[in-house]
């Protein structure tokens, strides 16, 4: 049987430690997950680079969706070159055209400035008006695999279509499902589309953590959990 691969999305070192440590297979590097992953630091790439698991860098030079001006571009080439520098394994990207579509004019030049990295097309698919035809435009892209919950709040919600991108992709990328998937439902999740990369946070609320005005999250603080990686891992493997 082909080993199940868990991707843990991280945006601390200490997140990526533990990511690590609980038995993750590659690690997604970002900033700011609370708005849902954003370019991390220079240093930060730099100190994730010594880990002995792969590290995608997330390229996305702010919140929102992923229609970018020119100056958003530029960011994104110089980020690039960041991790090239700082030599991790690979990219997490996308970008859109306002009409929604795939914008393939600016992730070929991103691919390019990208050559030598590993390169993941991120959640840009989840709001592509035809995502199938948008995995065509990913594969002939030369993506290695698109993130994606099913164009729903959770892959789970999300399964039916991603049971499609599977189908439709057959074999050509790898359909790698994320948001809301734990180490209770995953098990659950795998037997019914049968994927076999997952995408996790396996995050938990920082205890006895103080907060101070909108210095904090609502909620209070997240950090990756080595145990809850460590169970995720066993649920996948069972």
């Amino acid at each position: 049987m082909t080993p199940r691969t868990l991707e843990i999305c991280v945006d601390t070192i200490d997140g990526a430690i533990a990511a690590q440590a609980g038995g993750a297979d590659r690690i997604e590097l970002c900033a700011a997950l609370s708005e849902g992953g954003l370019t991390p630091s220079a240093g930060l790439m730099v100190a994730a680079s010594r880990l002995d698991i792969p590290c995608y860098a997330m390229i996305r030079p702010r919140s929102g969706l992923f229609v970018y001006s020119d100056a958003d571009v530029q960011l994104m080439l110089d980020d690039l070159a960041a991790v090239k520098e700082a030599d991790l394994a690979g990219v997490v990207l996308g970008a859109q055209k306002p009409d929604g579509t795939l914008d393939t004019a600016v992730l070929g030049l991103l691919l390019a400035a990208a050559e030598g990295l590993g390169a993941t097309l991120h959640r840009v698919i989840d709001v592509v008006p035809d995502p199938l035809a948008a995995l065509d435009q990913a594969i002939a892209l030369g993506f290695e695999r698109v993130l994606t919950s099913g164009g729903a709040a959770t892959a789970v919600e999300g399964a039916d279509r991603i049971q499609a991108m599977i189908r439709h992709a057959a074999g050509r990328i790898a359909i790698m499902p994320g948001s809301g998937l734990t180490d209770g439902n995953i098990s659950d999740f795998v037997a019914q589309t049968g994927v076999r990369e997952v995408h996790a946070s396996c995050a938990a609320v920082v205890a006895g953590e103080e907060s101070f005005s909108n210095l904090s999250p609502a909620g209070g603080r997240k950090e990756t959990c080595k145990n809850r990686v460590k169970q995720m891992k066993r649920e996948l493997v069972g």
